[in-house]
């Protein structure tokens, strides 16, 4: 997120609570960034969408480790939960086997869809489908190639 953004004060309580669900009304979430929501956070739930791509309010929450869990609108509250299960991890020496799992997780944590994490990989949005459904598992030069894209990721395993 870029320093000034309207979203930053957000980033930053929610970096700093300690807690594994955060619940903010709008007006509380108005009064941290000191600006009125969009006609749109009140009205339309995809506002909400943890898919950071160009939605500088998703990347606020998921920079600080959250993902949106519930929105009620009528009652203009939302409820931001930290994930807290890790994926199993199973190795073969040094290289990771990526299952259904794991590979679902880094392409929530990159804040990607399917058919946009396909692109990163150069594969097609069935096959993450296939993969994040067990249909099959990814190659072994696959794992290897994943495993790269999740150390640059940041993402934890």
């Amino acid at each position: 997120m870029k320093e000034g953004s309207k979203y930053q004060p957000l980033l930053e309580y929610l970096r700093g609570s300690n807690q594994s669900e955060v619940n903010l009304t709008f007006s509380e979430i108005e009064a941290l960034i000191q600006d009125m929501l969009p006609d749109s956070a009140r009205t339309k739930r995809a506002w909400w969408s943890n898919r950071s791509k160009g939605a500088l309010q998703a990347s606020a929450w998921m920079e600080a480790g959250y993902r949106v869990e519930d929105v009620d609108l009528d009652g203009q509250r939302v409820t931001f939960r930290k994930p807290t299960t890790k994926p199993q991890v199973q190795r073969v020496g040094d290289t990771i086997l990526w299952n259904a799992e794991l590979i679902k997780a880094l392409r929530r944590h990159m804040g990607l869809t399917q058919a946009e994490f396909a692109q990163r990989l150069g594969v097609y949005q069935q096959t993450v489908s296939q993969w994040e459904n067990g249909a099959y598992e990814p190659t072994l030069a696959t794992s290897k190639y994943l495993t790269l894209i999740a150390q640059q990721a940041g993402f934890e395993y």
